[in-house]
């Protein structure tokens, strides 16, 4: 690939290096820069090989931190970067490959060095360095312009206007990685940050009035899906004459940053990049930072134009005019969007973008519940809980809200039983070879419930998961025997539970009481009421589907008669006397019809007396109740989770970016 390969390890002895960090000014005219910037190499993207750079990078910036004051010298790279991104476009456009390459070499100094002044110092003495420029020899000036803003706003524009090419995908992925970069001070406070100056630029100056471009640039290359050109496709080409374009100019820089960066070898199959560990480089980070300024905090005074922006725009086949033009709306493709969401939700990110737009797109949402092939989106939501175990705690609440926001829609309920699944691969309790989507959705809700109770005992994921069965329950239809036969498990199981809570508590009454069994009854109660809570619920459901389509759902009626004596325990508890009438109507009249149609019957004649008995059954003869509808509200002060949580997304899974675990301040490296 070129010049001999130095390893990262190097660094610390490069000329050019030594030079940008040291006590003398480099004028911004000083032919240096133009050496400085041609190196070759590949970026890294594996976590591993980042911690690598980072460690061979922090001890020069640490040096620059303590010379740029007087040097100037981070400023004046920034402006040579500046300089060059005016030319961007037009060298795009006349495939102008080591205009490109060596712009490209400049922002990644840029970042590196920027994430270690970042960690080190505050904003203001970020600021300060980034005003310093040289004068005159020996002096330092602080010169007017907010070289930060400046350089924010031409990330912008570059990722906006500079189109989406193999010679490009580095550039491109590097300004939007360097955002990123910049917005982390974050990653450092334990407590959210509310005003900042990064805050400021990018939400109040001049990157204003660019906010519904970037979003939807951001969503745009998340929905492409690119991935990242083998290096030798777009800058060595090894076929041509000369070894390449850039071949013999690399081969000549001796004194540049480094001759080939490689970190684990340039050549090969994966040539320095980790396809199989994350081959979308540009679309993850895109996503990242789309949900970092999406989740950014309303100022004291403007509200967060990248949430406006993620909250109202619509679809480009949407020719009707709005209202009323809400500020930072667009334009965009749903289907081509709804399309990388399915495709996409094995990541936490793409399923936090997918409640995002769920629970604050109205547009979005109506569209999504417009689709008849919702199977492709909640096939991968149900996955995701069956694979609970796998899966952080965050992943699993957000799949699980994302269930509870579409079965707010009736439409919905209904349509998802008449949607015929065949061989769930993944779902291995047992074959399926055909179910409805309802019914393959009721069971893995309940299996996260099941799960939930042996192991996490989570009162807030129990909430969400019963809700949205609750929700469904009157539009129950066709029940698969199996998903059925889980509704009254599940029953048995918390009767099972509630037994055995009642005989702790009986039995703490009746033992001594010593200082240490003090608080064993309040302890016992407070269970017993969780346990008798869900009891009601799931009694509910039941009634609710019985009380609605009884007539549609003859293997719940089966499983109801089959395990009718778990019932009788609760017929007269007072927390379930009320709903237990239905119930007992209903397995008092169908056990009736059994008795009278003989002895030893096949259940294929059962499941017929059953069928003949639900068209028979006087519907009146059912209690009426309210209606089971719950409907998601996010918690008070909801950036208290989501901004911690959107960026350990970023502290673990960024392309290419490494932080030391130690001086995070905003969660635990368990959180995420």
């Amino acid at each position: 690939m070129g010049a001999n390969t130095s390893l990262v390890t190097d660094l610390s002895d490069n000329q050019s290096l030594r030079t940008l960090i040291g006590t003398e000014s480099i004028s911004e005219n000083d032919p240096f820069w133009n050496q400085l910037i041609s190196f070759t190499f590949i970026s890294p993207t594996s976590s591993g090989n980042s911690k690598l750079l980072e460690e061979a990078v922090l001890p020069l910036a640490k040096i620059l931190i303590e010379n740029n004051p007087r040097t100037g010298n981070l400023g004046a790279l920034i402006r040579i970067f500046l300089g060059r991104t005016k030319e961007l476009k037009i060298s795009t456009e006349c495939q102008d490959q080591l205009f490109i390459w060596q712009a490209h070499n400049a922002l990644f100094m840029i970042r590196c060095l920027l994430k270690v002044f970042i960690r080190e110092m505050c904003e203001v003495d970020l600021h300060f360095q980034l005003s310093c420029r040289e004068r005159a020899p020996g002096t330092c000036d602080t010169g007017s312009e907010d070289l930060l803003e400046e350089l924010m706003c031409n990330l912008v524009h570059l990722i906006m206007e500079v189109p989406l090419l193999d010679i490009t995908y580095s550039i491109l992925f590097e300004a939007v990685t360097t955002l990123l970069v910049l917005l982390s001070y974050q990653l450092f406070h334990k407590d959210i940050i509310r005003d900042s100056l990064i805050y400021q630029h990018i939400m109040k100056g001049r990157c204003l009035e660019l906010t519904s471009r970037l979003v939807k640039t951001l969503l745009y290359n998340f929905i492409r899906q690119e991935k990242c050109p083998p290096p030798a496709t777009y800058i060595f080409d090894n076929q041509s004459d000369g070894g390449g374009l850039l071949y013999g100019l690399a081969s000549g820089v001796a004194t540049g940053l480094w001759n080939v960066f490689t970190l684990g070898g340039a050549t090969g199959g994966k040539a320095g990049l980790d396809q199989e560990q994350n081959p979308l480089p540009l679309s993850n980070q895109s996503l990242l930072l789309l949900l970092v300024l999406a989740n950014l905090t309303d100022g004291p005074d403007w509200p967060n134009p990248y949430r406006q922006a993620v909250t109202c725009f619509r679809n480009t086949q949407d020719t009707s005019s709005p209202a009323s033009e809400l500020p930072h709306s667009f334009q965009i493709n749903f289907n081509s969007l709804y399309t990388a969401l399915c495709e996409q939700q094995r990541s936490d990110q793409a399923t936090l973008l997918l409640y995002t737009l769920l629970h604050q797109n109205t547009n979005m949402r109506t569209y999504m519940l417009s689709r008849t092939d919702m199977e492709n989106l909640v096939m991968p939501i149900l996955e995701i809980l069956y694979h609970v175990e796998e899966r952080n705690s965050h992943h699993v609440y957000m799949a699980l809200i994302i269930l509870l926001i579409l079965t707010e829609d009736d439409t919905f309920n209904r349509s998802i039983h008449e949607v015929v699944l065949k061989n769930i691969t993944w779902y291995t309790e047992r074959t399926l070879t055909e179910i409805s989507l309802g019914s393959l959705l009721i069971l893995v809700v309940i299996r996260t419930i099941q799960f939930n109770m042996t192991r996490t005992r989570d009162k807030y994921l129990h909430t969400n998961c019963l809700a949205a069965l609750a929700n469904m329950s009157a539009q129950f239809r066709c029940l698969h025997q199996y998903a059925a036969q889980r509704i009254i498990s599940l029953f048995a199981l918390l009767s099972k539970k509630h037994n055995k809570v009642l005989e702790q508590a009986t039995q703490s009454l009746r033992g001594p009481r010593g200082s240490d069994d003090s608080n064993a009854l309040p302890d016992y109660a407070q269970d017993l009421n969780v346990i008798e809570e869900v009891i009601r619920m799931m009694l509910e459901i039941i009634n609710s589907c019985l009380s609605n389509s009884l007539h549609h759902n003859p293997n719940l009626v089966y499983a109801l008669l089959y395990k009718r004596e778990l019932f009788e325990q609760f017929r007269m508890h007072p927390s379930f006397q009320d709903i237990m009438q239905n119930l007992d109507m209903v397995i008092g009249f169908f056990s009736q019809r059994l008795e009278q149609a003989g002895t030893d019957l096949s259940v294929e004649r059962v499941q017929e007396v059953i069928m003949k008995g639900a068209q028979a059954l006087p519907k009146d003869r059912l209690k009426k109740f309210p209606d089971l509808k719950f409907k998601y509200v996010e918690e008070d002060q909801p950036e208290d989770f989501f901004i911690p949580y959107v960026w350990s997304l970023v502290f673990n899974s960024g392309v290419g970016l490494h932080w030391q675990p130690q001086g995070i301040e905003l969660f635990s490296m368990d959180s995420g």
